[in-house]
């Protein structure tokens, strides 16, 4: 009787393509993100640092700074041809990866880090005619950002009164209309 030992070679999963650009997180050195994220951006090479602002106080002075969200971590929009350049740039590390694949990060998941991060401009739009009362929303941004709620009223021609209902209890907040996004648009007949 005869064994054979049948050995199953699975194609690396590699989301680097030739033509298409896609998103992909660079490990960096410590406290060199904007550095490298500069350096990449004088090789024309697409690049996205979230960035926090963090105010500190000391005995005389107040001093604002930009942090970045995740230590250590930029996010480059690439395809092929740019991988060997962004490799080439000083204090880069290595690209994210998973075992020996090269994971991209989907433009959904890059949107809700800008969204963390107060960069609303990734978000289309939407007429304050779109909104009625009893609509449900979404905020987008800010602090409350991912908590649904229902509109109960409008207060000026920007801002609306919505009312959350989380953790058991409802609060009623003025908020911009353009913190908010549709749960579901009306259908218009």
């Amino acid at each position: 009787m005869e064994t054979r030992s049948v050995i199953n070679h699975t194609s690396n999963i590699n989301h680097l393509s030739d033509t298409e650009k896609r998103w992909f997180a660079v490990y960096t050195r410590f406290r060199c993100e904007k550095f490298v994220a500069e350096q990449l951006r004088k090789k024309q090479i697409e690049v996205y640092l979230p960035l926090i602002s963090k105010t500190r106080r000391y005995a005389r002075k107040i001093k604002h700074t930009e942090l970045p969200l995740i230590n250590c971590y930029i996010f480059v929009h690439i395809n092929k041809s740019d991988y060997v350049p962004v490799l080439d740039t000083e204090y880069v590390l290595k690209f994210l990866k998973q075992g020996k694949d090269l994971i991209s990060v989907s433009d959904a998941e890059i949107d809700i880090l800008k969204r963390v991060t107060g960069m609303v401009d990734a978000i289309e739009p939407i007429s304050a005619d779109a909104y009625n009362l009893g609509d449900e929303v979404e905020v987008t941004s800010g602090q409350l950002i991912g908590l649904k709620g229902k509109i109960i009223s409008r207060a000026g021609k920007k801002n609306f009164v919505i009312e959350l209902e989380n953790i058991g209890f409802q609060l009623r907040i003025n908020i911009a209309m353009s913190l908010l996004k549709p749960v579901q648009l009306h259908k218009i007949a």
